[in-house]
């Protein structure tokens, strides 16, 4: 399964999300550290999720880090989280 899959699977398992758009931006960061070749090493993820309710920004962040896994967490170079309720 690519990563692109396991995120978009972890997220919605985890957030039942009303709006979910993982993107991967790796092509964009060709020649800066980090990048591999095939991609899947820089995304930008967008969720909305009722979930997030009451949650600060950090917060947010950290419950979305957890659901991914530390495994997933560190094969991505970087992740760029827009999260809102």
């Amino acid at each position: 399964m690519s990563r692109t899959a396991m995120i978009e699977t972890r997220l919605r398992e985890a957030f039942a999300p009303r709006e979910l758009t993982v993107r991967d931006d790796s092509e964009r960061h060709r020649g800066h550290a980090g990048f591999q070749e095939g991609g899947e090493s820089h995304f930008h993820v967008v969720i909305r999720s009722e979930a997030f309710q009451g949650l600060s920004r950090i917060a947010r962040h950290r419950a979305v880090h957890q659901a991914l896994g530390a495994e997933l967490v560190g094969a991505i170079h970087a992740l760029s989280l827009d999260l809102g309720e």
